[in-house]
């Protein structure tokens, strides 16, 4: 088999997790004990890693979360009146698929942002898009979009 044209093929056709799977596998020496079924699966895996790996960077680097936190990270023993039932609740981002809204209310420096951060992050591992936003922002950006007619109401209609 030629191995650079087929190298240069998978990377023509961006399989760059294959690309690098199979360059791997040919450094290998024992790598022929393996069936082709065998190989072809380890491939296909790679692939398929390297592509949810880059799908999940991108929706994160789209949030621009405020802090790198993750839910597993939360520290129960802290005093802020967490309840861990409801955080594992949302972990489940059922909330998301129900299109609903989870408002974090406290006192400063309570860790409001960090949590909202790995509940954004969650979202993101679970393959939904997020973005960080803070409050100002978003009523500044609402007040624009409703000015200039690209915010449009399709809940509520007003009482004839």
């Amino acid at each position: 088999m030629l191995q650079h044209p087929t190298l240069d093929k998978l990377q023509a056709l961006k399989f760059t997790g294959m690309t690098a799977a199979l360059a791997d596998q040919m450094a290998m020496p024992d790598i022929d004990e393996l069936s082709f079924e065998e190989r072809l699966g380890l491939l296909v895996d790679r692939e398929i890693t390297e592509r949810e790996n880059r799908r999940l960077t991108n929706r994160l680097r789209r949030a621009r979360l405020r802090h790198n936190a993750a839910l597993e990270d939360i520290d129960y023993q802290n005093p802020r009146g967490l309840d861990k039932g409801l955080i594992q609740s949302l972990a489940g981002c059922q909330w998301v698929r129900e299109h609903l809204n989870v408002l974090i209310t406290g006192p400063t420096g309570v860790g409001k942002t960090w949590l909202a951060c790995a509940l954004a992050h969650k979202g993101c591992r679970e393959g939904y898009a997020a973005q960080y936003v803070r409050l100002t922002r978003l009523l500044r950006e609402l007040t624009i979009a409703k000015g200039d007619g690209r915010y449009v109401n399709q809940g509520r209609h007003p009482d004839p």
